[in-house]
């Protein structure tokens, strides 16, 4: 199984920080986010669906996680999934509680969204061996082969070159965002990108080139006069 197909749970109570979980996830590459508020929602999910990661907060309305992880590894389903504790309780005994009934991390709240994606990775690669392939990405009638690094439309097929691949790349990763000059010039150039704007121009023309039906009447690589570009 690719990484990316993994099932991811989320149990937590917390609306605000249960979207904003799901949706570093989504923006990943994790399609196969499930979600619940509560234990009893949980438990009912945990007894229906096999999940490969189970993202619990420590304190719910109905319960706490640390029972409720007890009750997840009594089920044919579920009884070896990994789980990540998720918790406000900075105290130690909190911490070792939950890493003492068996989970595979303990992360404290707040807590960054790139720490997370790390952590999440770093349980699945550990439990079930999996490999990290990003899947393709269609934009318009063109694919984008991240893994290959090349980009397919109709019967042709270009290959990226390293600056087109990290600009496509920063494009997707924020896509339906407008991103400056300065961000793209930025991360093309990071060790110091001014006087590079011209360059930055070939690069979305080349783009353009390999991706739009029409490179001189964009679809979707926009140009927003005055702010930047963005991919839709």
């Amino acid at each position: 199984m690719n990484l990316y197909d993994s099932r991811i749970l989320i149990v937590d109570d917390e609306k605000a920080l249960s979207r904003m979980v799901e949706g570093v996830l989504q923006k990943e590459g994790f399609s196969h986010i499930y979600t619940a508020a509560d234990c009893k929602s949980a438990e009912l999910l945990t007894a229906e669906n096999e999940f490969q990661m189970i993202l619990l907060d420590v304190m719910l309305p109905d319960g706490d996680g640390f029972s409720l992880y007890k009750v997840m590894r009594e089920t044919e389903k579920n009884r070896n999934t990994p789980v990540i504790f998720l918790s406000a309780r900075d105290e130690d005994y909190a911490r070792l509680k939950g890493l003492g009934l068996g989970a595979d991390d303990y992360i404290t709240k707040p807590f960054l969204p790139e720490e997370l994606i790390l952590r999440v990775k770093a349980v699945l690669k550990r439990t079930y061996h999996m490999e990290e392939t990003m899947k393709n990405e269609q934009i318009g009638a063109a694919q984008v082969d991240w893994n290959a690094g090349v980009i397919r439309n109709g019967a042709e097929e270009y290959a990226l070159t390293a600056k087109e691949y990290t600009l496509l790349r920063k494009l997707s990763e924020n896509r339906g965002r407008i991103l400056s000059m300065n961000v793209l010039c930025d991360t093309l150039w990071p060790d110091g990108s001014y006087g590079y704007e011209n360059s930055l121009m070939v690069h979305i023309r080349r783009l353009r080139e390999k991706i739009e039906e029409n490179p001189s009447k964009p679809e979707h690589i926009l140009t927003v006069r005055g702010l930047g570009y963005k991919l839709i």
